[in-house]
């Protein structure tokens, strides 16, 4: 990461390892020495057979998964997976359980409703979603549990999986990859490549394969999980390049002390910048301290006229993409797993600049 000209942090399409930079773009002149680009290579060849097969060893190393479980790359985004789980594993007269936590829950909801009754167990939109709700009881013949563990906009992260007898199904799109997960609660996961895994145009789904086939609904064939796992996620043309360089971030989250390395390096990046925003008196942080998100740091100026002049400082220190949703305003920084260190302190650097021009 010594080379990094600018800190992106984005939201997503979101910074990458400078490696993985790097080794993508020599694919694309000249893939595993062929004379043949990455993007032009043909989806049943040998070679990308294996960068496809290695991939999903990498995903099922990563996250210890067992033979129970399948590892599809889908297109579609996140945003598909919110009608295709439900599609799968939701009849018509019955019921699954959501948590609303932010936009992207309310939109997951929004298309289980087409397909069976959705319970909304607890929700934060009381609070702007500034906080993950808790002590809430999900019914026992709830199909499934639906959470997002990670809430770019709003700066909460899903800390604690609760305990259900049910399995949970999880919108993981802008925390895979970034720490530990007790990987036998969950039926279904499901993250869009572009927040911390990749570039946008695939999506990773990780489904039990006993929860299939058990409704009596008429899937079309593109939305059945069953025609990916008999395919090997290649029933049509599947996204080359998004899922080669998804693997090559993998090999390099494998390379850099796989899960519980992401998980200490990101819970040091996280404290660090938080440690700030509480100590500098012209800066507040937005989420709630005990669901404060490892990813999406939220935080706003007590004085808002300050707004402009903090951006001019962010830019000048190479910080990047920091300006907030306009759900909550004020600013944002996505420190995902390729977040380098340095990029913390230039942006602390910035705060610290601020604050002795104002405090």
């Amino acid at each position: 990461m010594e080379n990094q000209n600018v800190f992106n942090f984005s939201a997503g399409p979101a910074i990458l390892p400078q490696e993985v930079f790097k080794k993508s773009a020599e694919a694309v002149l000249n893939f595993n020495n062929s004379g043949l680009s990455i993007l032009e290579i043909s989806h049943r060849s040998k070679d990308f057979v294996a960068v496809l097969d290695e991939a999903v060893a990498n995903v099922k190393t990563l996250l210890n998964l067992n033979d129970d479980y399948a590892v599809l790359f889908l297109t579609g985004g996140a945003s598909s997976q919110f009608y295709m789980t439900a599609m799968n594993l939701l009849g018509e007269n019955q019921t699954a359980s959501y948590l609303d936590t932010g936009a992207w829950s309310k939109k997951s909801i929004k298309e289980a409703q087409s397909f069976g009754n959705v319970e909304i167990v607890a929700s934060s939109k009381d609070k702007n979603y500034s906080y993950i709700p808790k002590g809430y009881e999900v019914a026992k013949d709830s199909q499934y549990l639906h959470l997002t563990s990670n809430n770019t906009i709003f700066g909460t992260q899903i800390h604690d999986f609760p305990e259900v007898e049910m399995p949970i199904v999880c919108d993981m799109s802008s925390d895979i990859f970034s720490r530990r997960l007790p990987i036998e609660k969950f039926g279904i996961i499901y993250a869009g490549a572009q927040k911390n895994m990749g570039p946008a145009g695939t999506t990773l789904v990780i489904v039990r394969k006993d929860l299939l086939g058990k409704i009596e609904r008429n899937i079309p064939t593109m939305l059945d999980y069953r025609t990916h796992i008999d395919k090997n996620s290649s029933f049509n043309t599947p996204p080359v390049f998004p899922i080669f360089v998804s693997n090559l971030t993998m090999k390099w989250v494998l390379e850099n002390g796989g899960l519980e390395g992401m998980e200490k390096r990101n819970a040091e990046k996280a404290a660090l910048l938080y440690a700030e925003i509480d100590r500098n008196p012209l800066f507040k942080g937005v989420a709630a301290t005990e669901d404060r998100s490892l990813m999406n740091v939220t935080f706003v100026l007590n004085d808002d006229s300050l707004n402009e002049e903090f951006m001019s400082l962010a830019t000048a220190a190479k910080c990047s993409g920091i300006k907030g949703h306009r759900s909550v305003g004020g600013f944002r920084a996505s420190i995902y797993n390729a977040m380098p260190l340095a990029g913390i302190k230039a942006l602390i650097s910035a705060m610290q600049d601020l604050e002795a021009k104002h405090a």
